[in-house]
């Protein structure tokens, strides 16, 4: 793996962990597209940090969990702010 990708996967693997966030919002921070990020932190991250690519897993499986419930939110106030 090139240099330029293992850090990136370590930024953002850096970033959900921290913040919790969604792969739609570390794409956004980090400008890339929503398949790289979770391409580098499924995937990448594996090889580079088994151990943070476990507690990343977590949160990712826990922010798919709760996604039906945000689009529920989303769409709430879509039609509310009318």
């Amino acid at each position: 793996m090139k240099d330029y990708i293992e850090d990136r996967v370590k930024r953002i693997a850096a970033y959900v962990l921290e913040s919790g966030a969604t792969v739609r919002q570390a794409a956004k921070v980090y400008g890339t597209s929503k398949s790289t990020v979770h391409k580098d932190l499924t995937e990448r991250l594996c090889s580079v940090s088994p151990s943070t690519a476990k507690k990343v897993a977590k949160i990712l499986q826990k922010n798919k969990a709760e996604r039906h419930i945000r689009g529920g939110n989303a769409t709430r106030m879509k039609y509310k702010n009318r």
